[in-house]
């Protein structure tokens, strides 16, 4: 339960730290927002022409009487756009990261040499184009194991009873731990860790991961909200990475200037 305390607790400090920071805070917002327009785009086409796809995917149920025909394809419509907004949830950390792969490294370096005792930051030595395919690649890769638990708890959900209760805590949980990956690739990345590694040093304190990425999965579900939370949820990562790596931390002091360091 400690982890878990632990986890929100970095959440909170990533926050405070980009309320501290106005000019990273406002680049970072800029790749949310980004990503906020193409997403909002694709789920009101899907909305007002998802009925349509439905009909045309669906020729054999054409001669079908009233009511069954409305039933099945209105089933089927909102099916695909909980699926569409499933997806959104469970990709638009991933998306925007890459988008705003720069804005985002620079901020996480940012916290790395707030945070260092000797006051400098992990470097990959990887050009920009070398760090967006590795981002792109491990994102890919990320999305298909979510997808996957994403497709099953779907099934899951039209259990009796536990479909309506256990399954949807279940579903947050999940989708908690991968925008955590997501979230703390950037600073791991730039520490030349790669995805395996990543998801074995995650998997070794889901705790701690659960207490930083359900809350977040839950804020997320509203994408305004997760436009603004962007920022302050890279540098908490940044600083759960430090935790996880068990590296030296440097603590503001109360007296301006001066650091105190903790491990």
């Amino acid at each position: 339960m400690r982890d878990l305390g632990a986890g929100f607790t970095y959440l909170l400090k990533g926050h405070q730290w980009a309320a501290r920071h106005g000019k990273q805070y406002g680049f970072g917002l800029l790749p949310g927002l980004i990503t906020l327009v193409l997403y909002l785009a694709a789920l009101i086409a899907l909305a007002l022409w998802g009925e349509d796809f439905v009909t045309w995917a669906t020729p054999f149920a054409d001669d079908w009487s009233s009511p069954w025909l409305g039933l099945f394809r209105g089933f089927l419509t909102a099916v695909l756009f909980a699926l569409a907004l499933l997806l959104s949830v469970l990709t638009f950390t991933a998306v925007t990261l890459l988008i705003g792969q720069p804005f985002y490294e620079n901020l996480s370096e940012k916290v790395d040499r707030d945070l260092s005792p000797d006051g400098t930051a992990p470097e990959s030595g990887l050009s920009l184009w070398r760090e967006l395919w590795i981002s792109a690649r491990d994102s890919l890769r990320i999305l298909v194991r979510a997808a996957v638990w994403g497709i099953l708890l779907f099934g899951l959900g039209f259990l009796p009873f536990v479909g309506q209760t256990a399954i949807p805590v279940i579903g947050f949980f999940v989708t908690g731990f991968f925008l955590t990956e997501e979230l703390t690739a950037v600073a791991l990345q730039r520490r030349g860790v790669d995805l395996r590694a990543r998801l074995t040093l995650l998997r070794s304190r889901k705790t701690l991961v659960w207490g930083f990425g359900t809350p977040l999965a839950v804020a997320f579900l509203v994408p305004f909200v997760a436009v603004f939370l962007m920022p302050g949820a890279v540098a908490g990562a940044t600083m759960m990475a430090r935790d996880l790596l068990d590296e030296g931390t440097a603590e503001p002091d109360p007296e301006p200037g001066n650091k105190r360091l903790t491990f």
